[in-house]
């Protein structure tokens, strides 16, 4: 935890350095690929801020059931894995104005429903506007999104570590479905879509 706290004051210095010239919020975006730490860094983060805190797994793309997936191209699931037309639009934007936001989000615990898509929790996500937003998840800081953040971050980890991690703290069925469909997506997408240049802070979690 200590190793953690390092670098989430890093990120902490970095953010306090940064000023914006009108009264807009900071966006500040954590990406990084699965079991990379990210999580764990960015809850030290907002809770030393005192920031809103988004997380992209709530905007996962429920509406596309696991045929659908099977039958993408890997550069399709990165492309495809959250809703950020609905991230952008209907809470980035709003809290970027200061406006209250809220979200219907995905729901892990719930699994398919009868056609093979994925189920969304009832209960809202309420998001409140303040000074600082951190966007935390992979796919965080795709170029869809890219003018609206301030900050772009990269936790990086190496792979054989990220895989570990993964094989401690989920269950061996899940997780082999789960590189299945998307290792590939990762790896394209943080090679040929947010490579590691295109960051403006790297943050090595080993």
């Amino acid at each position: 935890m200590d190793s953690l706290n390092s670098l989430a004051c890093k990120i902490v210095d970095r953010i306090r350095s940064l000023k914006r010239p009108d009264n807009r919020p900071l966006l500040i975006a954590i990406d990084g690929a699965s079991g990379s730490g990210k999580s764990s860094i960015a809850e030290i983060v907002v809770q030393t801020l005192d920031a809103t805190l988004i997380v992209t797994d709530d905007f996962f793309a429920a509406d596309i059931d696991d045929q659908g997936w099977l039958n993408r191209s890997s550069i399709e699931r990165a492309a495809d894995a959250i809703n950020w037309e609905s991230l952008r639009n209907e809470v980035l934007e709003p809290l970027l104005h200061r406006i209250p936001a809220r979200w219907n989000s995905f729901d892990f615990e719930a699994g398919a429903r009868p056609d093979g898509t994925y189920a969304i929790k009832q209960d809202y996500i309420n998001y409140r506007p303040g000074d600082i937003i951190v966007l935390e998840g992979a796919y965080s800081t795709r170029p869809e999104l890219a003018d609206l953040i301030d900050l772009k971050i990269l936790v990086d980890v190496p792979v054989e570590v990220r895989h570990r991690r993964l094989m401690e703290r989920e269950d061996k069925e899940f997780l082999a479905k789960w590189h299945a469909t998307w290792d590939e997506a990762e790896q394209y997408y943080f090679q040929h879509v947010r490579n590691i240049p295109t960051f403006d802070m790297i943050i090595e979690n080993t």
